[in-house]
């Protein structure tokens, strides 16, 4: 048992990884032992569960079947073996958690830090990414998403709002002029995960409107536009929290403001399980109120 165990998890890792070589660098195996291990239990089934070409690897039908029910079987298995740790009766372990990155450093990463100052059983690993990450392929018990949830099994618990906001320097203000309508901006700084380099949408429903816009720069994460927008080169469309020090302290000012969507929600979510390890019960009920605190003042 304990080999088709180990079978199956080879499997899942060559899958997530994408190739058999990749796999094998992800388990630190070396790469004979795991093609021979993918080869083996596709004699012992009978069946072939992988279909290798020049451009990759991809399931067969039986092999999706197959690693679906494997996962389910893994998950079980180290389920039972977190119970036998005690890990359901106390918080202790590695805890798993994902957030965007801004988001991560103002309000995760100093709620992770008291959370583990006050549990000293607890290991914590935080993947900072504005990237979407699956939390059951990339094994993570935890994740922050803002905007609304698509219907799926995952539990969810919400946090607070965030609004997307514009913004500009108050010197580029003072020599270009305020925007009093979308159509009025010139100069703009794209956070290119967010919007369009060349247009950005206002409003809701039927109200909404397209504005044509010139992106002087366009950047892949949020500090880099926002640090663009505090040197004076243009108005930037982030979301509040990641202003929100910068508008404190006067190095930015938020602009049509009555031409900003509907705030959008943050939540923590989560895998359903029917027992939920000690350590991720111990910190949704830390970090929650804490979070919820900040995004809600």
């Amino acid at each position: 048992m304990t080999d088709r165990l180990q079978a199956m998890s080879i499997l899942a890792a060559v899958v997530d990884a994408g190739s058999i070589s990749a796999g094998a660098r992800s388990l630190r195996m070396p790469l004979a032992t795991v093609s021979r291990r993918v080869a083996e239990l596709e004699t012992e089934l009978g069946a072939e569960l992988l279909l290798r070409s020049a451009r990759g690897l991809s399931l067969t039908d039986t092999g999706a079947a197959y690693l679906e029910a494997a996962r389910r079987i893994l998950e079980d298995v180290a389920e039972a073996e977190r119970i036998a740790t005690g890990e359901f009766s106390r918080p202790k372990g590695t805890l798993a958690l994902t957030a965007p990155i801004v988001f991560g450093r103002l309000h995760v990463l100093p709620v992770v830090t008291d959370f583990l100052k006050a549990h000293p059983d607890v290991d914590v690993r935080l993947e900072q990414t504005d990237r979407p990450v699956s939390l059951h392929e990339e094994n993570f018990d935890l994740a922050v998403r803002i905007g609304s949830l698509p219907d799926s099994s995952l539990m969810a618990r919400r946090l607070g709002f965030v609004r997307q906001v514009v913004c500009a320097s108050p010197d580029y203000l003072a020599h270009n002029g305020t925007p009093e309508h979308p159509r009025d901006l010139a100069d703009c700084i794209t956070f290119g995960n967010l919007m369009s380099p060349k247009s950005w949408r206002f409003g809701e429903g039927r109200e909404a409107i397209a504005v044509a816009i010139r992106s002087r720069l366009v950047v892949n994460t949020a500090e880099a536009t926002i640090a663009a927008a505090e040197a004076g080169l243009g108005a930037t469309r982030v979301l509040s929290y990641q202003i929100a020090e910068a508008v404190k302290h006067g190095r930015l000012v938020r602009i049509l403001t009555s031409f900003e969507p509907e705030p959008w929600p943050v939540s923590f979510v989560y895998p359903p399980r029917s027992l939920a390890p000690q350590k991720l019960r111990a910190f949704l009920s830390f970090a929650s109120p804490r979070i919820s605190d900040v995004l809600n003042r």
